[in-house]
């Protein structure tokens, strides 16, 4: 009787159990929960992912919950984050060739940046770059704007010595061309940096303004391509290596360009949305022929000087960038 009863007891705990457990991918990003970004990058990936594979459960960890944005990348080689969404460029000095994309005047959309960076990837170019993860996708932002608290900026006089936060040092190094003081700091901290008078302005895509409530302390948006960040989402390479066939084919599925695709339109989309509200509420400024002319000379200066140094270095600098031009026009063609 006891064996029957153990025999039973058994079968019933047996039957109750899933036949596999689930697998849990924490995807971390530093956008707010409210963000376009984690419904439509992180949110709509983690459901077509899970629908590939039954024992796949994705969690989203959003703004900076699990880990720092400039740390974003050593978190997913470490495993504090199985996959995560950050800028390369955080990092000072560890992506330099992939940091040609964030070069000002390449392309004028986020979806064909995102397209020619994504195209760039699989070319193999960045591949010692990023060897330490298992990269996913790669995508820009559409070009960013300045944007000051109360300086008007029409020419380029008008920048001498105005602190602005810049993303990264390729950035940084356009700033000094333009004659202003480039301040480096993610962009979650922007708004506290703003508000505290440590930066007079920062230079952001449309999007960027409303995402993190900058209009909030900004008057005046001057429209000129200044740069275009490129963004990577990555897996610990333990991580992707351990998962089943199906929960890796499912993860290989929502891999590559579709996905570049996806996350650099919902920064134009979301982008024009601001862009026709702030003209309303505030002061747009559009550069004269003449002056632009102005401002597109020093960012080619800009552009040219790291090109130089990337070739000093005895990185194909020259010749990646040729390529992206290359990859932006086969873009252009094939999303227009």
């Amino acid at each position: 009787m006891l064996k029957k009863l153990a025999l039973t007891v058994t079968f019933a705990l047996g039957a109750a159990a899933p036949l596999h457990a689930k697998d849990t991918l924490r995807y971390a990003h530093f956008m707010s929960a409210a963000s376009w970004q984690n419904q439509t990058i992180f949110e709509d990936w983690a459901t077509a992912v899970e629908a590939g594979a039954d024992a796949l459960d994705v969690q989203i960890f959003p703004a900076q919950t699990l880990g720092k944005a400039a740390a974003g990348y050593d978190n997913a080689v470490t495993g504090i984050a199985d996959i995560a969404w950050t800028v390369p460029g955080y990092t000072a000095g560890r992506f330099p060739l992939a940091q040609i994309m964030e070069l000002p005047g390449l392309f004028q959309t986020g979806a064909v940046g995102s397209c020619a960076f994504q195209k760039l990837f699989d070319s193999g170019a960045l591949d010692e770059e990023f060897k330490d993860t298992h990269v996913l996708f790669v995508h820009t932002h559409d070009p960013g704007h300045l944007h000051t608290a109360k300086i008007p900026v029409h020419r380029l006089e008008d920048l001498k010595g105005v602190k602005l936060r810049r993303p990264t040092q390729v950035v940084g190094g356009l700033l000094d061309e333009l004659g202003a003081e480039p301040v480096g700091m993610p962009a979650p901290n922007t708004y506290e940096a703003l508000q505290r008078g440590a930066i007079d302005g920062y230079m952001l895509p449309w999007e960027s303004v409303d995402s993190f409530r900058l209009d909030e302390l900004t008057g005046y948006h001057t429209v000129f391509g200044f740069y275009a960040l490129a963004f990577v989402t990555t897996m610990n390479k333990a991580k992707y290596e351990a998962l089943s066939p199906e929960a890796k084919k499912a993860v290989d599925d929502n891999s590559g360009m579709k996905w570049a695709v996806i996350a650099g339109k919902g920064y134009d989309e979301a982008g024009a949305k601001t862009l026709a509200r702030l003209e309303k509420e505030s002061t747009v400024i559009t550069l004269d022929e003449a002056e632009r002319a102005r401002w597109d000379a020093a960012a080619q200066r800009a552009s040219d000087a790291y090109i130089a140094e990337l070739d000093a270095r005895g990185l194909p600098g020259t010749s990646t960038y040729a390529a992206v031009k290359s990859y932006v026009s086969e873009c252009q063609a094939e999303l227009n």
